[in-house]
């Protein structure tokens, strides 16, 4: 691994959870959940591969590539399984590594994830394609513009995976998303409805619903995480 990844880490409890913010963003996104999840596991809140504190290094910036990393932190910190919870861009690196190391996730919580760009409503994604294509004219003369489009890239390019590909997922799955969130409903749905005996959950507000309603979420999370698995 040619990064040390910032983190947060709080808590002591039996079982660990680890966070996965979106794009653009670093784990204070989870302000609202680190506190109250504490209570009862051990929680790591980590800054992906070029976001926050994190560096970004040599390697590819891609989903797959911060999953690979997310091998290395557990495999560095000893911890060999844990609930994973991701947000946007977090939930698809958490798509890709419970489907890659299914024996290191207990159970896998998905806020906002995508399979594709297909999946975001396209008020929001319009403006990204858009982006992107912009800075990549300048990458190669700007350091600026090449990180804005390996950062937009992220939303342009990834995950890219097919529905059927969730039918392999292990875990016990939550989807959780906002009613009026980012991504489609319908895909939300489709996402849901693809991976075995997943749950669905959805909560009144925007694509942030985290931050927004902390306590609703929360609640939502730590319930589904204390359920008995079948």
């Amino acid at each position: 691994m040619d990064i040390q990844h910032y983190y947060i880490e709080k808590g002591q409890g039996e079982n660990t959870i680890i966070l996965l913010h979106g794009n653009g963003e670093d784990c204070s996104y989870f302000v609202g959940q680190i506190d109250e999840f504490a209570k009862h596991y051990h929680v790591y809140a980590i800054d992906t591969r070029g976001h926050g504190k994190t560096p970004r290094g040599s390697a590819p910036f891609t989903i797959r590539q911060f999953a690979d990393d997310l091998l290395a932190f557990m495999d560095l910190h000893g911890i060999a399984k844990a609930h994973i919870l991701g947000f946007s861009d977090g939930g698809n690196i958490a798509m890709i590594f419970a489907l890659r190391h299914p024996e290191r996730v207990d159970k896998l919580i998905l806020n906002g994830a995508n399979l594709n760009a297909r999946g975001v409503k396209f008020m929001t994604q319009f403006p990204i394609e858009i982006g992107y294509r912009i800075a990549r004219l300048f990458a190669k003369r700007s350091a600026k513009a090449k990180a804005n489009a390996e950062m937009l890239g992220l939303m342009v390019n990834d995950p890219n995976l097919e529905p059927s590909a969730l039918s392999a997922i292990q875990a016990r799955t939550l989807v959780i998303a906002g009613t009026h969130d980012m991504i489609k409903d319908a895909h939300t749905r489709l996402i849901a409805r693809s991976i075995p005996d997943a749950e669905l959950v959805l909560l009144k507000g925007s694509h942030f619903i985290a931050n927004e309603k902390p306590v609703e979420f929360n609640r939502a999370v730590l319930g589904f995480l204390k359920q008995e698995s079948a």
